[in-house]
């Protein structure tokens, strides 16, 4: 009420124009709700009655209103036109709902999602600066604006499918051998054994066909990756008897982009296959090659000692001088036999050391076979592209392409018919040998492996891709078609990337100033001693300076919530759903008008057998729910986007609480992201080993942002795959009110772009390093040559190469828009853009660009406590939430037991909604206490400290009993014996909390 209800002087101006109190006070209270929520409401007098009570007291000696309906229409639309005019709004007229609709029926083309559409509406009016419309409008809308783009795609398809297309897409609805045709496809491999891999290629063979007619199809239909991706979803989600009931040319295109999908997917697991393989016969040739290097040592410092008996032949007195040489080499190779003897000789003559790689390449040698049968089927199945069309390393690719599929082994070609330029000098020696003739012949084996070596490490770097797949398509594949391009300013404004608006020379000079100026600021800070905290020792003529660890006591499993009543979580998710329904997200699959509806207690029942990792069949086991009903709900309802709406509405009702705000960190909500680790107990194609954290098993990551306590957003990851990919991906596809100002992760979530990227769309990076003096004094950027900060303590080690910005600022705007607009997946561009293995002058561009902010946030980190501070309570909270997601999943000992990723996917959510669900709670508690402190005229401030991250007054273990009589939890009931409890003493006692 301070901060809304307060008055600057032009607003002060405005009030004088009115006359009455009454006029006054319903002015005030008008602007104040605009500066909120930017809208205009219509009120009673007993719904705004605080408000009202508040704004008398302050500017009118707390005189009387008892009535408001007095005030005339003609005042209220004067009010309001004045407070557009000052905050220079807009109504949404006529005109302006054209416009609107215009801008919906575009989104539609990018994502056919409802909450993706409604999300680009409002960015769009609060860009363009117009008051939201009525909630019919915009859900009108956003209903025309799909119907618009599926009639749109339907004419499309009309006017291109032909018969024989028709015809193929029908029959991967036809019963097969006992299996619909489209439910073989939807199988992904399990890991990458040889047999799996097989079978997933009979699947691309099987789709191939299709596939390129959708590839020469969808891009004349004008959507985008992200559309396509989520229709090909839909065919996941639906069973073959609703892809039949659909209108037949809806079905044909969610057939269609489910093959163009699919077989994309098939290329990115052959091509994961084929990275995997080729660094676990790296690895284990490393390993071997250390072995022998090993033994060679150990045999060699045996046979030393025997080489030294032997020279004794050659000056013991004893032998007589006319003994035959044939006698002497006969004891010298019966102490040490000869081939031992010539070994250790040529060592000590040529001074050589052992050759690790050699050995290495004698082991790859050995495993010829196995990765001629790994290998070769991959290799062949896969288009390898390459950025320049004359690289030397494809001139080898389609050679040994040619050879397999004549089925002529390569051992069969001369030596001068290989391509061999892309051979370094200095591997040569190890890919030919001498023959008997002294001749250099190519070892055919070696070389197919070198090829496939080289070949992965272009992968990894981005120098090679393969335009059939997701991941590993070339990096300008994955930005925006040169058409949309061509919108890039209006497309920057409309996906707020304003800061490019500025031009790029004036908006370095800014950041320019900004560095320097912070630069001199901390030096003088620590200098002078307003810098308590950082410890500087003296090393000779160096000084190292540190800064001490920083403790947050904020606790999960407050001694508050002991005193409360245990209850089941069966209840606990009853409770939260009367208060913010979020069970109605779980739509059928056969849509609104299917008959049968969702019976609530089952449907927790199945939320608590994903969630806790129990299963279906096990749930039936131990509750009273009959299994057969179990699965049928859970196939009708349960799917990744019903739960994400789950979770959202449940993340947003929490966000409502009074105890919500008072989880703001220094004002503002700041929000962290981590991974946990899963280990899984059934192979699935992304778990990964991990020694330290699996042992000899594999395992997954459940990657999860976590805004002032409330799991907002989440996804399943690889264990193999970095952190730092996720972090935008999970910041800007958050789909609820939570919208953070400050982002913070560990080092895992660090690399050379997210600084860069976060700045763009407006987040604060805030991560948290291991070692921050070693960051600093290895990555700190100045604008100035490093020898004119050298009388400085914290001092930059490079200068920015402002031009290197400049000259590329163009490309990194593409770059942004894309990731704006999703043309890819945007883990996907973060991960090339991170590559260090690949070389692109863009890519140095924005990492410059990176280095600027990371450089401001260092200096801000050293300077400022209080950041430090806040950065150590948001990743506790994280690390808090883990804990409870923890003990949710508390089956099986933990161990997953989903047989693919889709499922793994759902468990994730399943968990969170649990865990959404116990915080909502346990904030609910808190907030109704709050209200009862504050109307009994007692202290809150305990209560604000306290985490909502608290299970053990929430049973979730035994057997569920879901028909017996419900035990209805009773708020009042928690309040009034809380209130009467020592629970609010023994909280103040306890020292854990802010």
């Amino acid at each position: 009420r301070c901060q809304y209800f307060s008055l600057n002087q032009p607003e002060k101006e405005l009030l004088e124009t009115f006359r009455s109190v009454k006029s006054k006070a319903y002015f005030i209270l008008q602007l104040g709700y605009f500066k909120a929520k930017c809208l205009f409401f219509t009120f009673d007098l007993h719904e705004v009655a605080e408000d009202l009570r508040h704004i008398l007291k302050k500017y009118f000696n707390d005189s009387k209103i008892t009535d408001l309906s007095s005030i005339g229409k003609v005042t209220k639309l004067k009010q309001q036109h004045f407070i557009l005019e000052l905050f220079n709004y807009q109504n949404c007229d006529a005109e302006k709902r054209c416009l609107l609709e215009k801008k919906a029926r575009k989104s539609a083309t990018f994502c056919s999602k409802p909450i993706y559409i409604f999300r680009e509406m409002m960015n769009y009016l609060s860009e363009q600066r117009i008051i939201v419309p009525g909630y019919s409008f915009m859900q009108k809308t956003i209903g025309q604006a799909i119907t618009y783009e599926q009639n749109r795609l339907v004419t499309m398809l009309q006017n291109h499918l032909s018969p024989p297309t028709i015809k193929a897409l029908k029959r991967l609805l036809e019963d097969s051998s006992g299996l619909y045709e489209i439910t073989r496809l939807k199988h992904e491999p399990k890991d990458f054994s040889i047999t799996e891999i097989k079978k997933e290629m009979d699947r691309g063979k099987q789709i191939q066909n299709l596939y390129q007619l959708a590839q020469k199809l969808l891009p004349k239909f004008a959507i985008s990756n992200e559309s396509i991706k989520y229709y090909a979803s839909l065919v996941d989600y639906y069973s073959v008897y609703k892809l039949k009931r659909l209108n037949e040319w809806i079905g044909y295109l969610y057939l269609l982009c489910f093959v163009f999908h699919r077989y994309q997917r098939m290329h990115d697991n052959l091509i994961h296959t084929f990275t995997y393989r080729v660094r676990r016969y790296m690895d284990e040739a490393k390993s071997a090659g250390k072995e022998q290097v090993y033994k060679s040592h150990l045999e060699r410092n045996q046979n030393i000692q025997k080489v030294g008996e032997v020279l004794y032949l050659f000056t013991d007195d004893q032998i007589p001088a006319d003994t035959p040489f044939q006698e002497i080499q006969d004891r010298a190779f019966a102490i040490l036999e000869r081939p031992k003897l010539a070994a250790i000789a040529d060592q000590i003559v040529t001074n050589t050391n052992l050759d690790e790689v050699a050995f290495r390449w004698e082991y790859i040698e050995q495993l010829s076979r196995q990765f001629k049968r790994s290998l070769r089927p991959v290799f062949l199945m896969v288009d390898f592209l390459a950025a320049s069309a004359h690289d030397p390393l494809m001139e080898a690719v389609h050679f040994m392409k040619k050879a397999f599929i004549k089925n002529k082994p390569l051992g069969k070609y001369p030596s001068d018919t290989f391509p061999q330029q892309f051979i370094p000098n200095g591997m040569k020696r190890y890919i030919y040998q001498l023959n008997s003739l002294g001749q250099k012949v190519l070892q055919a084996d070696r070389y197919e492996f070198f090829v496939y070596q080289l070949l992965r490490n272009g992968l990894d770097a981005g120098d090679i891709f393969c335009r059939d797949s997701i991941r590993f398509r070339s990096f300008e594949d994955d930005l925006i078609s040169d058409l949309e391009w061509k919108q890039k300013e209006t497309l920057l404004t409309e996906n707020g990337l304003t800061i490019f608006n500025q031009p790029i020379q004036v908006h370095l000079a800014g950041l320019e100033k900004e560095l320097e100026t912070r630069i001199t600021k901390v030096n003088h800070h620590i200098a002078s001693g307003e810098n308590k905290y950082i410890q500087i020792k003296k090393r000779g003529s160096h000084s190292h300076w540190t800064l001490p660890y920083v403790r947050d006591n904020e606790s999960m499993n407050h001694p508050f919530f002991e005193t409360i009543k245990p209850v089941e979580i069966k209840n606990v998710l009853h409770y939260v759903n009367q208060r913010c329904q979020f069970l109605e997200a779980f739509e059928h699959i056969l849509g609104r008008y299917a008959k049968q509806p969702w019976e609530e207690q089952t449907l927790i029942a199945c939320l608590l057998a994903w969630g806790t990792n129990m299963g279906l069949g096990r749930m039936g086991d131990i509750s009273d729910m009959n299994h057969s009903t179990l699965i049928s709900t859970s196939d009708n309802f349960i799917r990744l986007e019903t739960l994400k709406e789950a979770n959202d509405r449940v993340s947003n009702a929490t966000a409502k609480l009074p105890i919500f705000k008072h989880y703001n960190i220094d004002e503002v909500i700041h929000s962290s992201s981590d991974g946990r680790k899963a280990e899984t107990s059934i192979h699935t194609i992304n778990a990964r080993h991990s020694p330290k954290y699996f042992g000899l098993r594999k395992g997954i990551v459940s990657y999860t942002m976590v805004a002032n306590h409330i799991p907002v957003n989440a996804r399943i990851i690889g264990e193999n795959e970095h952190e730092s990919h996720y972090v935008f991906d999970i910041i800007y596809n958050n789909t609820t009110d939570v919208q953070p100002d400050v982002h913070s992760t560990d080092t895992h979530g660090t690399n050379e772009v997210n600084f860069a990227i976060l700045h763009f769309f407006g987040y604060q990076f805030a991560p948290r390093y291991k070692d921050i003096h070693d960051k600093v004094s290895k990555s700190l950027y100045g604008f100035k040559h490093p020898s004119q900060y050298d009388d400085l303590l914290i001092k930059p080690v490079r200068k920015i190469n402002m031009n290197l910005i400049i000259e590329e600022w163009e490309n990194i705007q593409r770059i942004m828009l894309s990731l704006a607009l999703k043309s890819t997946t945007q883990s996907t561009i973060v991960r090339k853009l991170s590559s260090y293995a690949r070389k692109n002058k863009t890519k140095r561009a924005l990492w410059e660009y990176d280095n600027i902010i990371k450089s401001l946030y260092f200096l801000h980190y050293i300077d400022s406590s209080p950041l430090r501070r806040n950065v150590q309570k948001a990743l506790n909270r994280g690390e808090s939430y883990h804990q409870l997601c923890k003990v949710v999943s508390y089956a099986n000992f933990g161990k997953l037991r989903f047989k693919t990723e889709q499922d793994q996917q759902i468990w994730g959510e399943c968990s969170r909604l649990i865990t959404n669900c116990i915080i909502y709670y346990n904030a609910s508690i808190l907030s109704n206490m709050l209200t009862y402190r504050k109307g009994n005229g007692q202290s809150s401030d305990m209560l604000k400290q306290i985490s909502p991250v608290a299970w053990q007054h929430i049973n979730l273990y035994g057997r569920y009993e879901f028909h017996s009589n419900q035990e209805m939890i009773n708020m009042d009931e928690i309040i009034q014996e809380l209130a009467q409890s020592k629970a609010i003493i023994a909280a103040e006692n306890h020292t854990s909390f802010e």
